[in-house]
């Protein structure tokens, strides 16, 4: 928390504003200017003048929005962005979706007409209050100069406080220009009216988590993005190791188990592990942690965990029965009720019952491991997240959206809040300004960018704010020449009728394209170039942007199709060599099956 400053009796609507940012901690705003926000930025120039703050001049008001989001995903501190009026709202919205939608916490503000202007229909005038009241936790129009500390304050306690989330506060520009009698606020000072604390644990709760824990000889921990902004991994390691119990994580939960740990499952859904999934269709019980049930996650929902008994950790009520009824629910903050849970365990001793199920477990690895391309032909995209693994182990990685996304999450290994990228909106175009807001927030890290040709142009705009700031971004592009997930789609679904996404035509010189913004790069479409130039890239100084040429069909497997369950994935390696007796014929289409198998991977059906 940032100290108190001297603060002159009478000031202007924009001093307060700056100075109440200041007060709660803010170190790095990222923005864009504009008419009606230009008294604000006028001050912001004064407020970096004094060192208070620092200011990240973007290239588009929605390179802002995930910047500030990818800042406070890397810190767990709240990000913060401006925007002005109009059009520089609007080109928020999607950023803030974004946030909403994977419980990001940041503080929006927005420039906006001068009052009595207010639904006249002025130049660059806009609702943005209104439109954006579905994808925040809560919004404010300041109509009054004297409001401003106290809406900054009930701002930042929201966005972080319970399950986090974007706020807005809308500031017309006449308020910022008024001067008034300033009295400043302390962060944590003004509960905002009608707020409802989080939810404490019951240990009764706790006790009956304990029980079926005990109980149980398949169980599995099924861990999400919840446990990623609790801080809730020391607690998910400890119990996971005392209790034997494997880990499995959802894209936002990337990181909250080690996963070079044998208990660590990898990432389970659509594109998860056939091991994870084999897991969590035969786990007895399932123990969901700061986790939605997302249906990415679950497939077809009444097959996911058939067999399972289910502890629901969450923060959120809204939660908790949306998707399953839990047998047991522990609501509150999920590293307060997990360290609860296991203080309890230590106090009793434990005979995990769980080696014939691990052991299973680890037969589906050695069967259905991720996929290991022969090295031949042209370079595949898995063999490019294998050499950022390899070279860049410790890095905080962002991504944009698509196959690649899918393959950075399988093939790359992170800790906590060092995997960022957009899970529930699946934003194009979230990878470089995420890796800009990761890199101004951890300056003496590595972050790398893992993008896709597609996603890449969405925000390319940004190669320019990289420059201005010589943020060393590393940007890899796994470049198969289309939009890889669509056309992924249509070949598997729409009988190969690949319409408007091929990327060929019309492709930049990704190379030319950095340096005509003064960033460096490096072209890679020679495997035995692979590994070298990657690493030239990796240990130079400023900014690189890597365009490695893929091949082009290369499809991202596993994958389960949709409305199918999680057991009937395709893409799996086939294995001709088991025997009949390790397989399951089905009694509807005499299909065989791995004995491992629920539901037979031809017709459906349960076995």
């Amino acid at each position: 928390m940032a100290s108190a400053v001297a603060v002159p009796k009478r000031v202007s609507g924009a001093y307060a504003l700056m100075d109440s940012l200041h007060r709660h901690g803010v170190s790095h705003i990222f923005g864009y200017p504009g008419g009606a926000i230009l008294p604000i930025y006028d001050e912001l120039h004064l407020a970096e003048e004094r060192g208070d703050l620092r200011h990240i001049l973007v290239r588009h008001e929605q390179g802002g929005s995930h910047a500030a989001d990818a800042y406070a995903r890397a810190t767990g501190k709240v990000g913060v962005c401006f925007g002005t009026s109009g059009p520089g709202a609007t080109n928020l919205v999607t950023g803030i979706a974004t946030a909403q939608m994977d419980s990001v916490p940041m503080v929006v503000i927005t420039g906006q007409v001068p009052r009595p202007m207010i639904g006249t229909d002025a130049f660059q005038e806009t609702d943005i209050f209104g439109i954006t009241l579905p994808i925040v936790k809560h919004s404010w129009l300041v109509r009054d100069p004297e409001d401003l500390a106290s809406v900054i304050a009930q701002a930042f306690f929201i966005a972080a406080s319970g399950r986090p989330g974007p706020v807005l506060v809308d500031i017309p520009k006449d308020v910022g220009q008024q001067m008034f009698d300033y009295v400043p606020v302390e962060p944590g000072s003004i509960i905002p009216r009608g707020f409802q604390h989080p939810p404490e644990h019951e240990r009764a709760d706790i006790l009956a988590a304990l029980e079926l824990i005990e109980q149980s000889q398949r169980p599995l921990l099924y861990v999400g993005g919840g446990a990623i902004s609790a801080g809730a991994h020391d607690s998910i390691t400890a119990i996971a190791k005392r209790h034997r119990i494997p880990v499995t994580t959802t894209l936002m939960g990337k990181g909250a188990f080690d996963e070079k740990d044998p208990l660590a499952l990898g990432m389970l859904g659509m594109h998860g592990t056939a091991y994870a999934n084999f897991a969590v269709t035969e786990c007895d019980l399932l123990i969901a942690v700061g986790a939605r049930f997302d249906d990415r996650v679950t497939g077809k929902l009444d097959t996911f965990a058939p067999r399972a008994k289910v502890i629901h950790f969450e923060i959120d009520p809204a939660e908790v029965g949306k998707n399953r009824k839990p047998e047991v629910a522990v609501l509150g903050d999920v590293k307060l009720s997990l360290a609860q849970l296991l203080e309890e365990s230590l106090q009793r001793s434990v005979e995990p019952a769980t080696n014939s199920w691990l052991a299973r477990i680890d037969s589906w690895k050695s069967r259905y491991p991720l996929a290991t391309p022969q090295p031949e032909g042209a370079i595949y995209p898995q063999e490019v997240l294998m050499a950022v693994r390899d070279l860049a182990p410790n890095a905080t990685i962002t991504t944009d959206v698509g196959q690649h996304q899918m393959w950075a999450a399988q093939y790359l290994r992170c800790g906590p809040r060092q995997w960022i990228s957009s899970a529930g909106l699946g934003t194009m175009g979230f990878g470089m300004p995420a890796a800009m807001g990761a890199q101004v927030a951890l300056p003496d890290e590595q972050v790398v960018c893992i993008a896709g040709d597609a996603s890449i142009l969405m925000n390319i705009q940004e190669l320019g704010t990289l420059a201005q700031y010589r943020l060393p971004v590393k940007l890899v592009i796994v470049n198969n020449h289309w939009q890889g997930m669509v056309r992924q789609w249509q070949e598997s679904f729409y009988e190969e009728r690949y319409s408007a996404s091929d990327m060929l035509p019309g492709m930049p010189d990704f190379i030319a394209l950095a340096r005509s913004f003064g960033v460096d790069g490096v072209l890679i479409n020679e495997r035995e170039n692979l590994q070298s130039e990657l690493q030239r890239a990796f240990d130079a100084p400023g900014p690189m942007l890597i365009d490695v040429h893929v091949r082009r069909g290369e499809n991202c497997y596993p994958m389960v199709p949709p409305g199918k369950s999680n057991a009937q994935m395709v893409g799996l390696p086939s294995h001709p060599e088991l025997a009949l007796s390790e397989r399951r014929t089905c009694s509807n289409c005499q299909h065989d099956n791995p004995s491992e198998h629920l539901f037979c991977s031809n017709c459906g059906s349960r076995l």
